[in-house]
């Protein structure tokens, strides 16, 4: 696909083939021109993930939307939307599946009796803010379950949209019940528009930041992902301006593109970055032993050879230059008793 005839606003350029499917169908460039996002309501039976990776710190997470029109080209999360019979390219951006119940099976799940409560990542896999929750407000049903049962949730999202709930975060945040954690992979706000091209923008979502630090409720950051040649240069830049914003913690991931997310990342930086498209692939495959992707344990987060260690020191110095004394709270299941009544558990 040549430059000219770049669908702006997408990460994927076409859908890429499903690796489950025995047929496959392409339509022509035009096509694509004319794809509109469409919404499928589904019906799952449990909207709670026990996350079973070993080299990840979250215990649970829950997500109420399939797919995300965020449209970030190298999101790991691409590949799960073949489960459904979908492509992970532009199906992933533009077939999005609403999980209209996840409210109700979220009630059910903190009524089992014996469950003990831990934090739940919401979301673990798409963004829970994506641009269709203004429409299905899918996650703001979520967060005032979790207030309502006194539940601790951490937030994990791209998007602004976050400070709609202000109303409900203040209230959890007093409970100890509830931490942002905003990705901010550059704050270079061209960079910004075709990494992310349906996301808020950069000085927005520092904006965030300090709204979110201003009402008392801890802000982390995901520095992710890092891509060498890209965006390898911002992190000191990036650490300066999230701790002068506010944010109490940060974290941060190495590219790595596995299975299906290859070969829409690399349509995407060809399409947008072809003078320096196969140098940036070359440095991703220089971190991950000669191939774009990595699925081994925390071999996957950490990289390997020069570039990664560069990179890896680079944040070292940051987090003692702009985080030097800032720590970031542990939230509570204290007060959680699996329902709502306000009566504290006298037994453990």
């Amino acid at each position: 696909m040549s430059n000219e005839n770049f669908i702006k606003g997408q990460g994927a350029q076409r859908n890429v083939i499903n690796r489950f499917d025995r047929y496959t169908y392409e339509p022509d460039d035009e096509d694509f021109e004319t794809v509109k996002t469409s919404f499928t309501e589904v019906f799952p039976k449990t909207i709670v993930n026990q996350v079973k990776s070993e080299d990840l710190p979250m215990e649970y997470s829950m997500n109420p939307y399939q797919g995300c029109e965020h449209g970030c080209s190298y999101c790991f999360a691409r590949p799960t939307h073949e489960y459904w019979g979908y492509s992970a390219g532009i199906d992933f951006e533009r077939k999005i599946m609403v999980k209209k119940n996840a409210p109700e099976l979220l009630e059910k799940f903190f009524q089992k009796r014996g469950y003990k409560a831990a934090p739940i990542l919401l979301s673990g896999n798409t963004d829970c803010y994506q641009p269709a929750e203004r429409q299905f407000e899918i996650t703001r049903k979520l967060l005032q379950v979790c207030l309502d049962y006194r539940h601790p949730v951490n937030i994990l999202t791209k998007n602004a949209l976050v400070l709609r709930d202000l109303d409900i975060l203040k209230p959890m945040a007093e409970q100890n019940l509830v931490s942002v954690s905003l990705s901010i992979p550059t704050i270079n706000e061209e960079l910004r528009r075709k990494m992310e091209p349906r996301t808020s923008s950069a000085p927005n979502k520092l904006k965030a930041i300090e709204i979110l630090s201003e009402n008392k409720i801890p802000v982390h950051v995901m520095v992710a992902p890092i891509i060498p040649g890209l965006n390898s240069d911002e992190p000191l830049n990036i650490l300066k301006s999230i701790s002068d914003a506010g944010a109490l913690g940060f974290g941060y991931t190495l590219v790595r593109l596995n299975d299906t997310v290859e070969p829409v990342f690399v349509n995407w930086i060809e399409s947008h970055f072809p003078d320096r498209a196969q140098k940036v692939l070359n440095l991703i495959r220089s971190m991950r032993g000669g191939k774009l992707g990595d699925k081994r344990y925390f071999e996957r987060q950490r990289g390997e050879g020069n570039i990664a260690e560069m990179i890896h020191t680079t944040f070292k110095i940051g987090r003692k230059k702009f985080f030097d004394g800032k720590e970031f709270p542990k939230l509570s299941t204290a007060n959680f008793t699996g329902t709502k009544d306000q009566q504290l558990r006298l037994f453990d």
